[in-house]
């Protein structure tokens, strides 16, 4: 079997070395010059929740060869067109791939390759690029889990499992939509408000000004996903929809309190795309915080604090400052 994992960036390298580490060979891919080089002179050295370093194959996109069984996609959703259309030659006609990316990226992917060749998983667990050929683990190594789906009938949706359970425990997903959307409401709030204000998930969570936003954030989400209809799934065990909706001021008192709770194993994570823009790139807020926007169009319901969100990390994008005084931004909407 040939596996890869295309866009070996800080979860992709972390994921690698796990996978190697169990004796499995897999490529790991990446247009990064130096950080290819840095993992084949040095390995992938992994720090922060735990620590090892793990010798790994390390290839350019230009050096791939052959197809592969199943290639772990973990690039940006901005840039799936180009992406998969390049990935279609070297997926073998019975393979896999299995997307890694946030928000609801599956079904532009079936349009490339085919529903039965599109797998999905949301990952829970976050990490931080260090620079060539290092990674930081962010979140709590009981938080190394992964949700997984398909879309059609699932080419070598075992053999994929496999890959992820050596670094932690799967949940096969049979509502996997409702599952990408428990990881598409985390990332809406914590992921979109970290993006903007330059803090960690626990700093968020922690200030009860961001806090606030946060809530008002995850209940536009349920409302979004209640209205198509789609159920929620657990995230680690928790139901995050029973937890987090309130109608009344008790239970909206008793949500508040449970989100730095919530966020506690999560705490030191950073946002994946304030790591974007602090490098210069456009990040992913129209397919995480503007998704929820789409559906609240579509289905007739306000979405004012995710639509903010993606205003404001526009305007970041565009040179204006990350400062945790954004949060102030929201007050009007309250």
């Amino acid at each position: 079997m040939k596996y890869a994992i295309y866009g070996a960036g800080a979860l992709g390298t972390a994921l690698g070395a796990y996978i190697t580490r169990a004796g499995i060979e897999i490529d790991l891919i990446n247009r990064n010059e130096r950080h290819v080089a840095a993992l084949r002179e040095k390995g992938a050295r992994i720090i922060g929740t735990v620590s090892f370093t793990q010798k790994v194959r390390a290839l350019l996109p230009s050096e791939m060869t052959e197809p592969y069984d199943v290639i772990i996609l973990m690039t940006k959703q901005q840039h799936n067109p180009e992406v998969v259309t390049f990935l279609k030659d070297f997926l073998k006609p019975d393979g896999a791939l299995c997307t890694c990316q946030n928000g609801l990226p599956e079904p532009g992917i079936a349009e490339i390759i085919g529903a039965d060749r599109t797998l999905g998983c949301a990952v829970a667990w976050g990490a931080t690029f260090h620079g060539e050929g290092v990674t930081e683990l962010t979140s709590s190594p009981d938080a190394f889990t992964f949700s997984m789906g398909a879309l059609g009938k699932g080419n070598r949706l075992n053999e994929v499992k496999a890959l992820f359970e050596t670094m932690g425990p799967v949940t096969m997903e049979q509502n996997f939509i409702g599952a990408r959307w428990s990881k598409l409401l985390i990332n809406s709030a914590f992921s979109g408000l970290s993006a903007l204000t330059g803090a960690t998930f626990g700093e968020v969570a922690r200030e009860k000004s961001s806090r606030k936003v946060a809530q008002r954030i995850i209940k536009e989400c349920l409302d979004a996903a209640k209205a198509a209809g789609i159920v929620i799934e657990p995230v680690q065990g928790h139901r995050i929809d029973k937890l987090f909706d309130y109608r009344g001021p008790l239970k909206k008192a008793v949500s508040f309190a449970l989100i730095p709770v919530a966020m506690k194993k999560h705490g030191k994570l950073l946002s994946s795309m304030l790591q974007d823009i602090r490098q210069g790139k456009k990040c992913e807020i129209d397919f995480i915080n503007g998704t929820v926007c789409a559906y609240g169009e579509k289905y007739g319901l306000p979405t004012p604090f995710n639509r903010r969100t993606v205003e404001i990390v526009h305007e970041i994008e565009a040179g204006a400052p990350i400062d945790f005084g954004n949060i102030r931004r929201f007050e009007d909407l309250f």
